[in-house]
């Protein structure tokens, strides 16, 4: 009989694959459990209260599955996780921006973009060139000339006219709430002497002394112009979206409020637009929109219309879900809704687009049935009028779970600064405009001057504020779009990078670093009604992620411009990476 130890191989041989059978099973079943990407070595700042640092993150799918320290996230790294040592840099929510026209602004990627702080010799030469370059479009179409460049006279059609008289020509101002056009366009347009303005004073033609129109088109006209001239098509704007939505993510932006599309734009139109942009896989954006009424009259039917939109405008990243309320116009083009006249302009205080009462009607519908409402004021009658139409509304309907934003604020009295937090009404801006504003001083008092961009004192009085870049209206092209040039903007109340500019009065109104980090992520979710999804890096939350390549916390103040985007994540995949 042989000896029992010569069936030791065997046995060995059996066990030991046994063994790595139930090893491999193991590992196949915990494989479901490591992440797919993960963040060591880093300065995570989340924006939890309750844990406000950490060093590692960890995204499995589209979700965040881990936020703490090094050791921590071992256990979730596997053979298939990317890991990411960050060495240091610093780790934040995506940013969102509060307030853009990605849609609108996609229609003037491909149009000729002025230099927003150049001379007027400067605009008509690019036009010139533009021209030359283009001479088979039937129209040459622009953006980004400032106003108050022009002087009291404003734009006029024989700037354009001496370097093309022939083809139509129409430049929107760096704000979209003007137009400078050619004799060939007004022609085109049918302007004449007769032509009625359609809101004197607020939405009309400007004119000579002879009763001509010089070239000027303000508000309305301008957009009117617009679609007379067919400027823009859904080709044009599904391929320049895609491009912007690019640009985005470059900066670090994950998510967006859509702050109107073009006007007059059908909801089916909207939604072929937006469904085109997603199915080419170009949406790497999360995208919250509105509806606007265009005109007074359309104030009865407004929400009917933002019910409509919210009902069909729903993808898989994107939901037209708000009411949005043009209430007024521009400093710069003196529409702004004033409590004084403008300076030269005896009886010019500016105009709103609805009174109080229509503004009162269209928000308490709202309220009724839970709607978000975002209503654009820069003067401080505007501001006034929509915080009481948002106070009726909050009597009327206490229990809505409706929220309110009120974007640009630009001059707001003493008395009206506390009803934001008193109302929980958020404070939309952009910091960008927050540097001292030679061209607007001209036509406001010296103490509407000292009480620009109040960000300091709202949130001083517990209201909550959030950012956005308002392009392709912003002034600045695409790098209005940039909210690490904002931050800076917003600290230092100057220009980037010049620490020995003017300050924008008042000083004391600077913010913090931190809040407007605040306003670029956990707050702006808020006012996306999103705060629970995105804006803070948190367990179970979206894997919505950007890294810098320096701690904007840390350096000076006027470096934090100079900091680049190393990559940005968007729903666990990975937009952008430098």
């Amino acid at each position: 009989m042989p000896p029992v130890r010569a069936n030791r191989p065997l046995l060995f041989v059996t066990l030991l694959t046994a063994l790595l059978a139930t090893a491999c099973s193991e590992q196949k079943e915990d494989t479901a459990a490591y992440g797919d990407l993960a963040f060591l070595n880093a300065r995570v700042y989340t924006l939890d209260e309750q844990m406000p640092w950490a060093e590692a993150v960890v995204v499995r799918d589209d979700t965040i599955v881990y936020v703490g320290n090094g050791p921590g996230a071992t256990g979730l790294i596997g053979s298939t996780t990317r890991v990411m040592d960050l060495g240091g840099q610093l780790l934040l929510p995506g940013f969102i921006d509060a307030h853009a026209h990605p849609v609108a602004g996609g229609a003037y990627a491909t149009a000729l973009s002025l230099d927003t702080w150049g001379t007027v010799d400067d605009w008509v030469e690019a036009i010139a060139e533009y021209a030359e370059a283009n001479q088979d479009a039937e129209l040459l179409f622009g953006y980004g000339f400032l106003a108050t460049t022009f002087g009291p006279v404003g734009p006029t059609r024989q700037l354009i006219d001496a370097v093309e008289p022939d083809r139509p020509v129409l430049i929107m101002d760096e704000g979209f709430h003007a137009a400078w056009a050619n004799t060939a366009a007004l022609r085109a347009l049918n302007i004449t002497q007769d032509t009625a303005d359609p809101v004197p004073g607020y939405s009309y033609y400007k004119r000579d002394a002879n009763g001509d129109a010089t070239g000027y088109l303000l508000e309305g006209t301008a957009g009117m112009a617009m679609d007379a001239l067919d400027a823009i098509t859904v080709e044009s704007v599904v391929t320049g979206t895609g491009l912007i939505v690019d640009i985005m993510n470059r900066y670090g932006v994950t998510s967006a409020f859509d702050a109107g599309i073009i006007e007059n734009t059908g909801v089916e139109s909207v939604k072929h637009i937006l469904d085109s942009i997603e199915a080419n896989g170009d949406l790497t954006i999360r995208l919250v929109g509105s509806s606007r009424p265009e005109t007074q009259e359309e104030y009865l039917t407004a929400v009917d219309t933002a019910e409509l939109w919210r009902s069909k405008l729903k993808g898989e990243r994107y939901h037209y879900n708000t009411l949005k309320i043009p209430n007024d116009g521009t400093v710069e083009g003196r529409t702004a809704a004033m409590f004084e006249d403008y300076q030269g302009e005896p009886g010019n205080s500016g105009e709103t687009v609805f009174t109080e009462e229509q503004m009162t009607h269209m928000i308490v519908d709202a309220a009724s049935r839970n709607m978000d409402v975002h209503v654009h004021a820069l003067g401080e009658r505007a501001i006034h009028e929509t915080l009481n139409a948002i106070e009726v509304a909050r009597e009327a309907h206490p229990e809505s779970q409706t929220r309110y934003a009120i974007c640009h604020v630009q001059v707001i009295t003493d008395q009206d600064v506390p009803r934001f937090g008193e109302l929980d009404v958020v404070a939309q801006s952009t910091p960008l405009w927050a540097s001292y504003d030679t061209y607007g001083r001209q036509f406001v008092s010296e103490d509407q001057f000292n009480r620009f961009w109040r960000y300091k004192s709202l949130e001083d009085s517990g209201a909550r504020l959030t950012f956005g870049s308002d392009f392709p209206a912003s002034g600045a092209g695409t790098l209005g779009l940039s909210p690490i040039v904002q931050i800076e903007m917003g600290h230092t109340r100057q220009e980037y990078g010049e620490p020995d500019a003017p300050v924008q009065p008042r000083e004391s109104e600077r913010l913090s670093v931190e809040s407007l980090v605040r306003g670029f992520t956990i707050d702006a979710a808020y006012q996306l009604h999103m705060e629970d999804q995105i804006g803070s890096i948190e367990i179970g939350k979206k894997a919505d992620l950007v890294v810098l390549n320096q701690d904007i916390f840390e350096v000076d103040a006027y470096d934090i411009h100079r900091t680049e985007v190393v990559v940005t994540v968007m729903d666990g995949d990975v937009v952008y990476e430098r």
